[in-house]
């Protein structure tokens, strides 16, 4: 059985990280010596019988004295006091803000307190930085992702509101902060301004000491309200300026009158069709705009035919393997006429379940056509205007065709394309190793191409591990896939033996002769003809419509989801994100809800398969965040070598010292089946230990799962406590 288990930390991946753990340890020791013997004393000396009320009361009239005697020194000790007691979260700031306003008046107390305070506030966050910020973040990190992301978009506006509040403890306020996302310049200036006028509040009362029965009388309920409506004021101009902004936009566009639609969606892939299924089933009336075919790239050129493909190359190279399982040897002939007829037929079965006829059944008013967007409300199709109150951009995306010199004369395929093929390229190029390069490549060859993998990077599937790379090269390699690895095109060109492409490499220029050339170097957002710019919707940097974090662009009643709108260009995305769109754009006046992309798994359907979800290792030490490895590898499991494919591996990345499941890559039979078990539980925060205490059927490939969570478990169980029960039993024996 080969296992592995162990622990991962940033610095054992870069050396200079270790430098930096160690400095961090060094500033936690100090601050923790310093604030310690600050706490300490506050205890010896009693300082807190001279911070109440009474006390001030009794001694003002001394220190007012000793003041007019010492003024700039009186001023020094008041203010360096003031930061120590706030820095190191003493109680007692608002029994010495008054003592400011009865020894300096008004206009010098106020400077020095509200210096001070914000001084030393900022140190408290600084100490709460230092001391817990880390552990924090690594021991509850996924239940704080959603307060991080907040305080990284709006940190200062939240803290603002806190600061007007008197209520909200100070210290509290200080502490807090130093354990989220929010940069300490930042912290310094909003409560410098969010406290100014509390501290105003206390200043004056102090001024008025004689007439103060207790410190708590100061802030009186009417106080208190008006201070609520101060912190509540920036929320509801906030509101005010969203309502101002849209206003703005949609200000030089004449809204009709009325509306034909709710929603009208552009686009009628996977994206397309859930929005428009979902506003049908909530009543809504909508319109589904497609230009082309229904079911978009993953019925027609993308998910369902590449999967007929596959399965059609599996079982080919399964007949090959006939000798494996104890049957005669066979010699296996690709009909590839008769393979792309079967890749067809698998469409027309599913064809119905995205057809015109099945969604104009639900309620949706299926058109066919062009659409370009001429308002924030309206669409135009077929030189008809339609309008609704929203509209949904889900017009997908396309193969992309890159500028290479000579590539344009040749009759390129794409994944967009290849299924025209009627003839069995004999040898075939596959510019790009991505997941749709690596998977095609590998089909065509089990069909009898003789195929070359080639791409640009140092490594097939580069957004992978290592390790799974490298497997998979393996794979192909003894199955005869010639992959070309650092290639960069130069010119493409005919020759008199064919089709010629000429490649920049680590060894200098080479030549790869081929008959057909299949691209597969990534896709193009679908977003001309629609009249975007007009309207002032923006482009993001990688070509995508620029959407926020509810998928709404800069025109608020026109969002997009999909691959035109990214990041993520997987089918089960773009119905994920779908669902945030529709709901957004018909009950948004409500309650808008931002897309989750916390829990996104892939795969890729080669053979072994490659499934993710979560981290990996390159993107854990990328991120320097520290993790357990925790690996089973397939060829112990029974269900595997019964199936003969005894072949692969699980590998989870757990937080260090937990069951947290931080990420999984699963590389073998059957991948993108087991990763749902581990999609599930870090969607719903089950760690190992909940997985090992599930039955699982044997024999099955899903035992796996249960296996590596045994192994994370044997790598933690407790040495010491064991001898001593070793011990027992062996008493017990006598």
């Amino acid at each position: 059985m080969k296992l592995t288990y162990g622990i991962v930390f940033p610095q054992a991946i870069n050396q200079p990280l270790r430098t930096r753990k160690i400095t961090v340890r060094v500033r936690q020791i100090l601050v923790l010596v310093a604030v310690t013997l600050a706490v300490t004393a506050w205890f010896i000396f009693d300082l807190g019988a001279y911070l109440e009320f009474e006390a001030l009361k009794t001694h003002i009239g001394d220190l007012r004295q000793w003041y007019a005697e010492n003024p700039r020194l009186a001023g020094l000790i008041y203010f360096s006091a003031y930061i120590v007691m706030t820095a190191v979260s003493l109680p007692g700031a608002a029994v010495l803000t008054l003592a400011g306003g009865a020894l300096f008046g008004f206009w010098t107390a106020l400077l020095l307190v509200s210096f001070a305070s914000s001084i030393g506030a900022t140190l408290a966050f600084l100490v709460s930085r230092i001391l817990l910020r880390d552990w924090v973040q690594q021991r509850f990190g996924r239940h704080l992702h959603t307060v991080n992301g907040g305080f990284c978009k709006d940190g200062a506006f939240y803290l603002f509101s806190l600061r007007l509040v008197p209520l909200f403890p100070f210290f509290l306020i200080n502490l807090v902060m130093g354990l989220l996302p929010i940069r300490p310049r930042t912290f310094y200036w909003v409560s410098q301004l969010g406290m100014l006028p509390g501290t105003a509040v206390f200043v004056n009362a102090g001024t008025q000491l004689g007439q103060l029965d207790s410190a708590s009388g100061i802030l009186s309920a009417p106080l208190l309200g008006s201070f609520l409506l101060l912190a509540i004021f920036p929320l509801i101009a906030r509101q005010l300026l969203a309502y101002v902004q849209r206003k703005r936009v949609l200000s030089r566009f004449t809204r009709p009158a009325h509306f034909d639609n709710n929603l009208i969606v552009i686009g009628a892939g996977s994206a397309g069709l859930v929005a428009s299924l979902i506003a049908a089933t909530v009543k809504a009336k909508v319109t589904l705009i497609e230009r082309h075919r229904m079911g978009g790239d993953c019925l027609n050129t993308g998910c369902v035919p590449s999967k007929a493909l596959l399965r059609s190359a599996q079982v080919a190279q399964m007949a090959r393997r006939a000798e494996e399982f104890g049957l005669a040897p066979m010699v296996v002939k690709a009909n590839f006429p008769n393979v792309m007829e079967r890749v067809q037929a698998v469409v027309k079965t599913i064809e119905p379940h995205d057809s015109v006829e099945r969604y104009t059944s639900l309620g949706v008013d299926c058109v066919q056509g062009d659409a370009r967007i001429v308002s924030p409300w309206e669409v135009e199709v077929n030189g008809k205007r339609l309008s609704a109150r929203n509209i949904i951009i889900a017009s997908g995306a396309r193969p992309r065709v890159p500028d290479i010199p000579g590539l344009l004369e040749l009759d390129y395929l794409t994944s967009d394309t290849v299924w025209e093929l009627a003839e069995l390229p004999p040898r075939l190029l596959v510019l790009g190793a991505g997941p749709i390069g690596c998977e095609l490549a590998q089909a065509f060859s089990r069909l009898g191409s003789e195929v070359t993998l080639a791409t640009h990077a140092e490594r097939i599937l580069p957004r992978e591990d290592e390790e799974v790379s490298e497997l998979l090269r393996a794979t192909f390699r003894r199955q005869k896939i010639r992959v070309c690895t650092s290639y960069e095109p130069l010119t493409f060109n005919l020759t008199e033996d064919g089709q010629q492409g000429v490649f920049k490499t680590p060894r200098g220029q080479k030549r790869v002769g081929f008959d057909r050339v299949l691209l597969a170097v990534g896709r193009s957002p679908n977003v001309e003809g629609l009249g975007l710019e007009p309207l002032g919707i923006s482009l993001a940097p990688q070509g995508t419509v620029d959407v926020d974090d509810y998928l709404c662009t800069a025109v608020p009643t026109i969002s997009a989801c999909g691959d035109v709108a990214g990041p993520y260009l997987f089918t089960h995305m773009a119905s994920h994100q779908a669902w945030y769109s529709a709901v957004n754009a018909l009950f948004g006046r409500f309650r808008r809800f931002k897309v989750d992309y916390s829990i996104v798994p892939w795969a890729t359907f080669t053979d072994p398969e490659v499934a993710r979800v979560g981290l990996n290792e390159r993107e854990a030490g990328e991120r320097e965040i520290a993790y357990e490895v925790t690996r089973y590898d397939l060829a112990d499991l029974d269900r595997a070598i019964a199936e003969g494919e005894a072949e692969g591996f699980i590998k989870v990345l757990t937080e260090p010292g937990r069951d947290r499941i931080l990420g999984v890559t699963i590389v073998g039979y059957h991948a993108a089946e087991l990763i749902n078990e581990f999609v599930l539980a870090m969607k719903h925060g089950l760690g190992l230990g909940k997985i090992l205490g599930t039955i699982h059927i044997y024999p099955t490939l899903s035992e796996g799962n249960k296996f590596v969570a045994g192994e994370w478990r044997k790598a933690r169980k407790p040495e010491g406590v064991l001898r001593w029960v070793e011990r027992y039993h062996r008493w017990v024996r006598g």
